[in-house]
């Protein structure tokens, strides 16, 4: 995988390779390195990855939040995979369905052995919920690398912006280098992350899965 000066993630090939629905069910071969993606159900995550990857596309945006309900994977360039997980915190599905997405997505994050990294999605207008400081709790004690894409972004003023930054990094603990400001709508934040991403791409794997 290469970039050039002008993008840091040229996307030449692109496919949907599978998903998987069952703890222990079917997943793509263990060989490439995989970068996930995560988030509320209703924080942008298919407007971002479409925009990573500048498709229009590879993830669908719905008006119905929950609708990704498996572990989804796309081989990018031969090289690696994104890995789109189950939107969580939707509350009109049942409490076993939502159990059933808990233990799909944490067997996943435990156990993949070419997992390098996540990026959590937290929505810039409000603050980090509940479920969002629960999960980068979960993040932190398996030690998988983390970035926080701050979605939205581009719906905020400047003063509420650095705000809303501010209080991101206190309540979520991160140094405000760890959270990158995003707009599907702008593009702003696009490159930033893309170049986040390939840096992941090419670290060695964790040393304890």
């Amino acid at each position: 995988m290469t970039a050039t000066q002008d993008d840091p993630l040229v996307i030449r090939s692109l496919e949907f390779a599978g998903g998987v629905v069952d703890p222990d069910g079917w997943r793509p071969e263990v060989s490439l390195p995989e970068v996930a993606f995560s988030g509320r159900s209703n924080v942008g995550k298919s407007s971002l990855l479409n925009k990573l990857v500048r498709r229009k596309a590879l993830a669908r945006v719905s008006q119905t939040p929950g609708k990704t309900r498996e572990i989804n994977f796309f081989r990018v360039n031969d090289a690696f995979y994104l890995v789109d997980l189950p939107g969580y915190g939707y509350a009109r599905v049942s409490k076993t369905l939502r159990d059933r997405w808990r233990q799909i997505i944490e067997r996943y994050l435990r156990t993949s052995r070419t997992l390098r990294g996540i990026v959590q999605l937290v929505d810039a207008r409000h603050p980090p919920t509940p479920d969002d400081l629960r999960m980068l709790d979960f993040l932190s004690e398996i030690e998988l690398p983390t970035l926080v894409a701050l979605t939205k972004i581009d719906k905020l003023g400047a003063k509420e912006r650095a705000e809303r930054l501010a209080q991101a990094s206190l309540v979520m603990q991160l140094e405000q280098e760890q959270i990158i400001p995003f707009s599907a709508m702008t593009g702003e934040g696009r490159d930033e992350l893309a170049r986040a991403v390939a840096d992941l791409v090419q670290d060695p794997p964790r040393s304890s899965e």
